[in-house]
């Protein structure tokens, strides 16, 4: 009868709020690292590429010069730069359990600058341009916004 009533208390708590948040967190937690451990595969996949074209590139004729412009050579470093952002997004949400605002704006201004640095001018319309400049604007006061306010918060 005992145990009966032991059994019967433990399903009754397992419902409760505290228990599910406890799981909820776990469940974050859990899903958080997976995300890190693939982006860490996404990086060395991106850092082993990046080589091989240089290689390839410094090593191809003409030697020492490379034959693609360095725009694009230029947008695999920055898909680093990105990929290595939302890692430390990532990092900064297991740390303190808060999506950290600054590091996603700032993200996002190097995803949009790579998009500037690697676009293609002859293939863009004028009405791109205004939404990428309207994106880098919003972005940038955003920033500010952000920094100035955690500024005096500490």
């Amino acid at each position: 009868m005992r145990s009966l009533k032991k059994v019967t208390r433990q399903c009754a708590d397992a419902g409760s709020n505290e228990n599910f948040l406890r799981f909820l967190g776990g469940a974050e937690a859990l899903v958080s690292r997976a995300l890190s451990i693939a982006m860490v595969v996404v990086l060395a996949v991106a850092v082993i590429d990046l080589v091989r074209f240089l290689v390839l590139e410094i090593f191809s004729e003409p030697f020492g010069l490379f034959s693609t412009t360095l725009i694009e050579i230029f947008g695999l470093f920055l898909n680093i730069l990105i990929a290595l952002e939302i890692l430390e997004n990532i990092a900064a949400y297991l740390r303190k359990h808060v999506v950290q605002v600054e590091l996603v704006v700032v993200t996002s201004l190097i995803a949009v600058a790579r998009k500037i640095i690697i676009l293609d001018f002859e293939k863009t319309t004028g009405v791109e341009l205004i939404g990428l400049a309207i994106a880098i604007f919003s972005l940038s006061i955003s920033y500010w916004v952000v920094r100035h306010v955690n500024a005096k918060e500490h």
